[in-house]
């Protein structure tokens, strides 16, 4: 059942959701299901190609209306331009996702200063950008509404490799926490969402290029032994999104199969012990004891 559509019909029927990076992968994934649950779409990226051509697929699926902006959201100027088209185009926006992201595996001595700085500024300040821009936009109209944050479990463990990622998804996870006590004031509720593995094709090529992705295989780290559907990560976000969760604010949800938690226990690593040894691992420890 996990790949099934859990929210009833036209649960968010009436509302305008903005995705950031909602061109492909998970942002579209999520995306769609906000049309098929009722809502009005736009989706941002940098590339306007890309971004028609998926509204235009996303609005034939659905039969909804999918606005695309193009934006960088490390330019403030473009994501207030990105705000005002779509509340021309809907009159109004519910919530916003912060989606947009980037990242590369690597060393972090062998990172120049502007390849680390290029990940803070499209994940923290992206995300610091839009935030800011629609929230002053909610606060002057007295509009009760919804920021999503999409981070990481590294964000709240750091991981080696990813160094500019963890800090900036720790940003994005201070800033979620930080802003659901200042706005909820304003009726803004502010979440995050932190999936472990939901391979996409293009990101996930990019991170793992050649023959990586088989050897270093995410199934292998999970306790449940697979990795996430997407309806499972779209399924959350929209009950995330939506009123049905109005009473949850300031919240970070994991979703992993149990990833992080497998990776943060000092013994978890002895599931690869085979059974007959475990065997007599017990004899020898009773033979200890004299028992």
């Amino acid at each position: 059942m996990y790949n099934q559509p859990m929210l009833k019909d036209d649960s968010l029927k009436g509302k305008t959701i903005v995705v950031t990076g909602g061109g492909t992968g998970l942002g579209r994934a999520m995306g769609t299901y906000f049309l098929k649950l009722g809502a009005n779409l736009v989706i941002t990226s940098r590339k306007l190609e890309v971004l028609q051509k998926t509204a235009d697929e996303m609005a034939a699926e659905t039969g909804a209306k999918v606005l695309a902006v193009q934006c960088d959201v490390r330019d403030y100027e473009q994501v207030e331009n990105m705000l005002q088209k779509s509340i021309e185009k809907f009159g109004k926006v519910d919530g916003l996702l912060n989606n947009a992201a980037g990242n590369f595996i690597s060393p972090t001595e062998r990172l120049s200063a502007n390849a680390f700085s290029s990940i803070i500024d499209i994940v923290l300040k992206g995300t610091v950008n839009c935030t800011l821009a629609f929230g002053k936009h909610w606060i002057s109209q007295k509009q009760a509404a919804n920021v999503l944050n999409i981070v990481t479990t590294y964000a709240f463990t750091g991981s080696a490799y990813v160094v500019p990622s963890a800090c900036a998804k720790g940003g994005v996870l201070a800033l979620t926490r930080s802003l659901a006590v200042e706005w909820g004031k304003y009726g803004i509720r502010t979440n995050a969402i932190a999936p472990g593995p939901f391979p996409t094709k293009g990101a996930w090529d990019r991170l793992l290029p050649g023959d990586l992705a088989e050897k270093f295989d995410f199934k292998n780290r999970v306790p449940l032994k697979r990795v996430g559907d997407n309806q499972e990560l779209a399924n959350l976000a929209a009950f995330l999104i939506s009123d049905f969760s109005s009473y949850i604010n300031g919240e970070v949800i994991t979703i992993d199969g149990g990833e992080w938690l497998q990776g943060a226990g000092q013994m978890n690593g002895l599931e690869a012990i085979p059974t007959e040894m475990w065997d007599m691992l017990e004899q020898m420890t009773r033979s200890a004891k004299g028992s």
